[in-house]
């Protein structure tokens, strides 16, 4: 029998139970620290250095935390159906539970690619580290023969998302739409729900009740990811 198409879009919310600190909201990291001197191009010219330390302090976090419930429900949902997570998250922690099908929308901690290429196209160039230095560095045959310097794997304010038309194209043929630990304020992922075609059955997981007033039509479910997908699981299996 042909299994159903459930896509879950995800954000920070869903890996917030596991110790990672959300961008936005309380104590959030763009609280901390200003988007525009991490997150963008021009804080990239403007101080390299202090871009490279922020994201290698994020990725030196990886280890020290662990898939939770939610990620691991996501996998296990791969039994019943044909499920493509489109997560806005930059950690590995639905690929650590056991989801097969990911796909970033904002990039990967534990990606690197040199500061003049752009795109997922240019694979060559991703590999995995634990540190990014201010240096040029050696890249081998594919990479040419010239050093160049690697910059973090992520989509920063002002640059295009490469993945948006394959993640538009996923929900538009989605039985199911589940769309958890996301505020829907980060836009364009936050309108990718727009996409879920006729029938589709969308079920929104957040712990702000007014989230669920912004998606008309939608099942909400009022409670923290973990939770949220326990209640979920509970609702596909009647």
């Amino acid at each position: 029998m042909k299994k159903n198409n459930l896509v879950v879009l995800s954000g920070s919310g869903i890996s917030a139970e596991s110790g990672i600190s959300t961008f936005r909201g309380g104590n959030g990291l763009w609280d901390n620290v200003p988007v525009e001197e991490i997150c963008t191009p021009e804080g990239w010219r403007r101080n390299p250095a202090k871009v490279l330390k922020f994201y290698n302090e994020r990725r030196a976090q990886l280890p020290e935390v662990e898939p939770n419930e939610a990620h691991r429900i996501v996998a296990e949902l791969e039994k019943d159906y044909n499920v493509c997570v489109i997560t806005q998250n930059v950690d590995n922690l639905h690929e650590r539970a056991g989801s097969t099908r990911v796909l970033h929308l904002h990039g990967e901690l534990t990606k690197v690619r040199p500061e003049d290429c752009y795109t997922d196209a240019d694979g060559y160039s991703l590999k995995y580290v634990q540190d990014i230095g201010y240096r040029p560095v050696a890249l081998g045959e594919q990479g040419g023969p010239h050093s160049r310097q690697l910059r973090p794997h992520i989509v920063w304010f002002g640059e295009a998302v490469p993945n948006l038309e394959t993640a538009a194209r996923l929900v538009s043929v989605a039985d199911i739409l589940v769309i958890v630990g996301t505020s829907l304020q980060v836009y364009p992922a936050a309108s990718l729900y727009h996409y879920a075609p006729d029938g589709c059955r969308i079920f929104l997981i957040d712990p702000d009740s007014h989230l669920g007033l912004q998606v008309p039509g939608v099942t909400f479910i009022n409670d923290v990811a973990t939770a949220g997908m326990k209640k979920l699981k509970a609702l596909l299996s009647q």
